[in-house]
């Protein structure tokens, strides 16, 4: 658990990973991919692993996915 009384809030640097991330650089947050809206790091749920990017939601990161699907061909 993060221990927000510690210091100044700052974005997190993270490794997305199927299923799980690893914490690169400590850090209270990440930013979403698609909304820029803040994630707190316990309630990051949803992210890309191979695009390295973090969604605030599941209706963003579906948006996001049929978004890469379409202009990739597939």
């Amino acid at each position: 658990m993060l221990d927000r009384t510690k210091g100044p809030e700052r974005p997190a640097e993270l490794r997305y990973l199927s299923g799980d991330f690893q914490v690169v650089k400590l850090g209270t947050h990440v930013i979403c991919a698609v909304s820029g809206k803040i994630i707190p790091l316990e309630e990051l749920r949803y992210w890309n692993a191979d695009l390295q990017e973090a969604y605030a939601s599941a209706e963003i990161a579906t948006k996001r996915a049929s978004e890469v699907k379409s202009k990739s061909g597939a």
